[in-house]
């Protein structure tokens, strides 16, 4: 997610503005902006696992392919139709090959940033045990 983007679930002036606002217009609306800015991170995943859920609960329908009616009893129709509904039946099978192909591709891509995330923070954290094993830890006032 973008984080330099105006309205994001923070409280951010943007934010703060519209829910004030729309306290003033409806009362409804800033609780809406104040349930935005409180749980927007949440709803961000919700929905994504909401689509996720819809798109594997449908995915029979990409699967299963079109029936064709009845014949028209014109031959020369039925037969370019049975091969334009073919083509598009492989067409599908072939753009949802790329969109699996994709997602494995993405999720390995946000494992890898994650993996590479965490050797930094465990790096760092062993220099700071190293750079630091005699004294008090950093920021340690004492109080």
């Amino acid at each position: 997610m973008n984080q330099s983007a105006l309205l994001r679930p923070d409280w951010t002036p943007a934010t703060v503005a519209l829910m004030v606002l729309g306290f003033m217009v409806f009362w409804p609306l800033g609780l809406a902006m104040l349930a935005y800015i409180l749980f927007g991170e949440k709803f961000q995943n919700f929905k994504r696992e909401a689509n996720q859920k819809a798109d594997s609960a449908f995915a029979w329908c990409r699967s299963n392919s079109y029936t064709a009616p009845a014949s028209t009893g014109n031959v020369a129709f039925d037969e370019w139709r049975k091969t334009e509904l073919e083509r598009l039946d492989e067409e599908r099978r072939r753009l949802d090959e790329m969109r699996a192909e994709f997602d494995n591709y993405a999720r390995e891509l946000r494992r890898a940033k994650d993996q590479e995330e965490f050797d930094r923070f465990m790096r760092d954290r062993q220099q700071m045990k190293t750079s630091g094993e005699g004294g008090p830890a950093q920021g340690f006032t004492g109080n």
